[in-house]
């Protein structure tokens, strides 16, 4: 039996990157040591403040869900509302939210549901059955950021939360470089206050994908027989994943080391000047008058799969 370094307890994992063999108290410690790290650079939460968190029912937001209520079960001035998302996967998405809805009440967390349909008339489904040539991932990724944020904005909080780990951020990192995206680099920066954005905070970063899924199940957070989206298709990142894990086992902290380079290098790059302003057609931010989501449902229309229906713009 496998042994913890710091305890002599028995061992649950061995952090290859470290060196380390922890039990599962000083597993669970290191895990909340690097939220918190990451929570610290926010600089959020140093006041009372509400957080939107986005809750799939997957590993990693229900981990997220987990240690953030713990961390801040003493703070009074912290508030957490889970928002759940209905992409419109079928044989996926309800057994995922139904988790979802299941932890939030059970760790006493109010949570808000919205739906592709109700938002946008569409469904991830629809998109994959009718237009083989756009990526329903796609689709999906840049509706839910939409929706995440305008639900985020209406509940009046501070900042939204995402479950994105190591692994996530290591892929984005290597991805872009590869296909020669700058640009899009760049845009990992965490962003200042924006008209009508709410501040995105990924305080998972730093935890490996496995370390997520390792806590989720020892907390009974997550099945660990449970499935995957049957709409995975973004080909290069699987094979980018793939080859960071391959190179991760050969090369304990590759992770860890892109992570530290992207840091760098935003640290390099001027303050931006990008200035958000509404969405001609839903009222959304945008770079540029109309916002990526109006754009890919003008896209998908004129198939005449469906009808695009921008929701109402909101209040000013």
């Amino acid at each position: 039996m496998l042994r913890c370094d710091k305890c002599r307890g028995r061992a649950i994992i061995h952090q290859k990157y470290s060196g380390l063999h922890l039990c599962q108290s000083h597993f669970e410690e290191d895990v909340h040591r690097k939220i918190r790290e990451s929570l610290r650079k926010t600089r959020i939460f140093s006041r009372g403040a509400r957080l939107a968190l986005a809750l799939s029912g997957g590993k990693d937001s229900s981990t997220l869900l987990y240690v953030l209520k713990t961390l801040f079960s003493e703070r009074k001035d912290i508030e957490i509302v889970a928002v759940l998302i209905d992409e419109g996967i079928a044989g996926y998405r309800p057994q995922t939210l139904q988790r979802a809805r299941g932890l939030a009440e059970r760790l006493e967390v109010p949570y808000v549901e919205k739906s592709f349909r109700e938002a946008f008339d569409a469904t991830t489904d629809q998109v994959a059955s009718y237009d083989q040539k756009q990526a329903p991932c796609s689709f999906c990724g840049v509706m839910r950021k939409t929706l995440l944020n305008r639900t985020a904005r209406e509940l009046g909080a501070d900042a939204l939360a995402t479950g994105h780990n190591l692994d996530d951020e290591a892929q984005t990192v290597l991805l872009n470089c590869l296909r020669g995206d700058v640009d899009r680099l760049f845009r990992l920066r965490p962003k200042r206050a924006q008209p009508g954005m709410v501040p995105r905070i990924k305080p998972l970063q730093r935890v490996p994908e496995k370390e997520t899924a390792l806590y989720a199940i020892t907390h009974q957070l997550y099945p660990f027989d449970s499935g995957s989206c049957p709409h995975i298709s973004d080909a290069m990142r699987l094979e980018v994943k793939s080859m960071l894990n391959d190179l991760e086992a050969r090369h304990p902290g590759t992770k860890y080391s892109l992570l530290k380079g992207l840091e760098r290098i935003l640290a390099l790059q001027p303050e931006s000047s990008f200035q958000a302003r509404p969405c001609q057609r839903c009222g959304e931010p945008s770079g540029n008058g109309i916002c990526q989501s109006c754009l890919l449902l003008d896209r998908l229309s004129e198939g005449k799969a469906f009808k695009c229906r921008c929701y109402s713009k909101p209040s000013q």
